[in-house]
């Protein structure tokens, strides 16, 4: 796979002049696959601007970018604000297949410290797509996502052999990238991609740097920092079976561990499966619907796994006391989908030391449906 990796320094809300500076580069560099930055397409301190700058994946910008692949036989990686519907407004990176065919990723962690204020603009994503393309099997995460392994874990096991980041990292947090970016490589043996902005907004300087790292740790080919321009780096998708022979850092990765991980993080011990029931709900009703409201029908647990599966807001589930565990799970639109946990699961659950392998099970042999 031929990558180009650049430090682009985009202009504040003019996407035009952005558009026209990702299509010189196309036309600058042979490669497969073009990675540009965080928000490349506006600008990153574009702050209430976001709402106007907006788009939806199928809008203007991204139809744009689509013709630029077609005429140039490339995948185009980029960041943009992502509006999903009114008043919702995703940052996003953005995977533009040769065919001019889109698909994004929703930064799950956004920074809101020190000089960062995402939240204030942006939602969270809840989902860790992996996209097949004719080049490989290839995650996206966005800048402040890699202080969190795992998420970058969730792609690898996902099927990610390349993880591709884009990002808007200013002088004050390189040290920490260089430091995690060969760490990501290594305990998840895939390639890592990193692209960064470069120049000077208002008061952040982004250091470029833009670099690229084997499944084993080590440097392909890094840019020139402060300084915009793009590198070519070709990497040999065959060193993945050497790497993960060497060190089996996927083959070893223990499902228990990231039950007890979502445990810990939520703040109270486990409950006999609840949590893990919840989840298994809320992803059968996430599929099938996109969850407005959720009746939560058993212990808290079973609404916390429910909020994680879905990323409804806390909000807009109510629980209640009930001897059968379950959950009314609603749509803007109001449809209606009742799930209740089957009283032979239910007994079991009470027994089992380790629920984990609940995951393993299909969703119908847990609970009952009703649709409305």
């Amino acid at each position: 796979m031929r990558l180009c990796l650049t430090n682009v320094k985009p202009s504040i809300a003019n996407k035009k002049k952005n558009l026209k500076k990702m299509e010189k580069t196309l036309g600058d560099e042979q490669a497969e696959m073009f990675v540009f930055g965080e928000l490349c397409l506006t600008g990153y301190t574009c702050r209430d601007e976001f709402r106007d700058l907006a788009e939806p994946l199928d809008g203007p910008s991204v139809q744009a970018v689509g013709d630029m692949a077609r005429e140039h036989h490339c995948s185009v990686v980029f960041g943009m604000p992502l509006r999903e519907r009114p008043g919702l407004i995703f940052n996003a990176a953005v995977l533009v297949n040769p065919d001019g065919s889109a698909r994004a990723y929703r930064k799950s962690f956004l920074p809101n410290f020190g000089p960062f204020e995402e939240r204030f603009y942006f939602t969270p994503g809840h989902q860790l797509p992996v996209f097949s393309t004719p080049l490989g099997t290839v995650g996206l995460c966005i800048c402040y996502d890699l202080f969190f392994p795992e998420l970058i874990k969730g792609l690898a096991l996902g099927g990610a052999d390349l993880v591709v980041c884009i990002s808007a990292s200013p002088t004050m947090s390189q040290d920490f990238f260089e430091a995690i970016l060969p760490a990501r490589a290594i305990e998840n043996t895939v390639f890592m991609a990193y692209a960064n902005l470069v120049g000077t907004q208002e008061s952040l300087d982004f250091w470029g740097g833009s670099q690229v790292y084997g499944p084993q740790g080590r440097l392909i080919k890094k840019s020139d920092y402060m300084k915009e321009g793009s590198i070519v780096a070709d990497l040999d998708l065959s060193l993945l079976e050497e790497a993960r022979a060497a060190r089996p850092t996927l083959r070893d990765t223990r499902a228990g561990l990231f039950e007890n991980l979502y445990h810990l993080a939520a703040g109270h011990p486990r409950h006999g499966g609840a949590a893990l029931v919840g989840l298994h709900m809320g992803s059968y009703a996430h599929q099938r619907m996109k969850v407005d409201r959720v009746t939560a029908y058993g212990p808290p647990d079973l609404a916390d796994g429910i909020v994680f599966a879905t990323g409804c807001p806390r909000d807009r589930i109510a629980s209640e006391s009930h001897h059968t565990w379950g959950a009314a799970f609603t749509s803007a639109e109001g449809k209606r989908l009742t799930l209740w946990l089957k009283d032979e699961v239910h007994q079991k659950l009470e027994r089992m030391a380790d629920t984990s392998l609940l995951r393993y099970v299909q969703p119908e042999s847990i609970f009952s449906v009703e649709e409305s």
